[in-house]
Parts: C-alpha cells; sequence; structure tokens
C-alpha cells in the first residue's frame, strides 16, 4: 500500500467529512440517476458481463446505486468508500457489502478482484495521488482484469487540468475540490500502472438531468 502525504490526508479528510455531511441528499437527489443516463447503463452492463465470474469493487461506490447493475446483472459487487455515512446508506439501501476506505490504500489483497469500477471519485484527488490510486487499482485487480473510470473532463467555465473547489451543496457547508480530467494524461497515467487502453467514451451532458459537464469513460485492463 501506498503510504499517504500530509497533503493527501489532509485533502481526504475535508472530503470525507464533506461527503459525510451530504450522504442522505446525495443518495435522494443522485440515487436513481442512472434511469434517465442510457450510455451509462449500456457501459455497466457491458462491464458486468466483462468481468462475469469474479468479485468487482467500486471504489468510491456512494450510496451503492452504480453497483446496483452490475449486482443484478450476476455480479459478486463490493464497495468502498472514503465516507462512512455512504457506506452506510450503501449497505441499507443497495445491499452492498461497502467499507471505509481510501482508495490510494486499499484494504485488499494483491490480484483479489477481477474489476473495479470507479464512477467521478478520481475527480478528487491531486494528480500525483491518482497515480498512487491507479498503482493500487493494478495492485489487486488479476491479470486480464478490467477497470472502468469516469471523470468530467471540462465545462463551461473549467478546461481539463483545471479545478473547481465546492463550499456549500444543497445548503450544507462542505470543502470539495472537482478536477476536470484529460483522458488522453489519465490513460497515460494508467499505462504507467499497469493498465492499458481498451476502449473510450467521450460524451456530452444530459440536459436537465446531470452537472452540465462534458464526460470521459476510459475502460482499461491489466496486462494478463
Amino acid at each position: 500500500m501506498t503510504k499517504p502525504t500530509s497533503a493527501h490526508a489532509a485533502e481526504a479528510s475535508a472530503t470525507r467529512r464533506s461527503y459525510d455531511t451530504v450522504a442522505a441528499r446525495y443518495a435522494a437527489e443522485l440515487g436513481d440517476e442512472l434511469r434517465g443516463k442510457a450510455l451509462d447503463r449500456a457501459l455497466l452492463d457491458a462491464f458486468a458481463e466483462l468481468t462475469a465470474g469474479g468479485p468487482v469493487l467500486d471504489v468510491g461506490c456512494g450510496p451503492g446505486h452504480t453497483s446496483a447493475p452490475l449486482t443484478h446483472r450476476g455480479a459478486r459487487a463490493f464497495g468502498v468508500d472514503l465516507s462512512p455515512m455512504m457506506c452506510t446508506i450503501a449497505r441499507r439501501t443497495a445491499s452492498l457489502p461497502c467499507a471505509a476506505a481510501d482508495m490510494t490504500a486499499l484494504p485488499i489483497r494483491s490480484a483479489a478482484v477481477s474489476g473495479i469500477l470507479c464512477w467521478y471519485a478520481v475527480i478528487h484527488l491531486h494528480q500525483h495521488h491518482r497515480a498512487a490510486a491507479y498503482a493500487e487499482f493494478a495492485r489487486v485487480l488479476r491479470p486480464g482484469g478490467h477497470v472502468l473510470i469516469a471523470f468530467h473532463t471540462s465545462n463551461a467555465n473549467t478546461k481539463a487540468g483545471q479545478a473547481k473547489t465546492l463550499t456549500d451543496w444543497w445548503h450544507h457547508p462542505v470543502e470539495l475540490t472537482f478536477r476536470f480530467l484529460d483522458p488522453a494524461a489519465e490513460t497515460a497515467a494508467l499505462a504507467r500502472a499497469g493498465l492499458h487502453l481498451t476502449a473510450q467514451l467521450d460524451r456530452a451532458p444530459y440536459a436537465g438531468i446531470e452537472h452540465p459537464s462534458q464526460r470521459s469513460y476510459l475502460l482499461v485492463r491489466r496486462t494478463p
């Protein structure tokens, strides 16, 4: 496992507190968001088929709503999230086995999972800490296993490589940094960790359903 730096520890603490604060509202507002996202559902269906037969880890699982399609397809999904409150909700509402953990130091043995889903979670990590997370993904993934990662790339006011800090969310005080990422840079970082690109999907936002940002989905595989 990678030892976290003091800078990462401070940001992780702020992120944890923030998501604990908004966990119930987040689940209420976004728990059913996949209903209006046809491409996202198709990607999750394909990912469930690719990872069939082995355990699948949902990193940054939130209230468990992205794991649900995998479970319905027969996947043996379990989750980790930085926020203990999110884990509590995921266990209660999605019946998802879940533990509070930092993705840069996963409490999972090496080569233990067939797939990793990471849905808009690496956006809270600095570049160096994303590299640490990708190394952890490669460590716990079985040879030939797949990772599906989603992130924001830009919006009307923010370009890839920039960040936005949120201090109020649904009238709750938070301290969250959202980073907009460059797909090419993340693909290269993943490759350095031993995770090589299989497919990429870029899409525009669904109007009225989600934050109006451009998004990217990377499917990568650990070398067999």
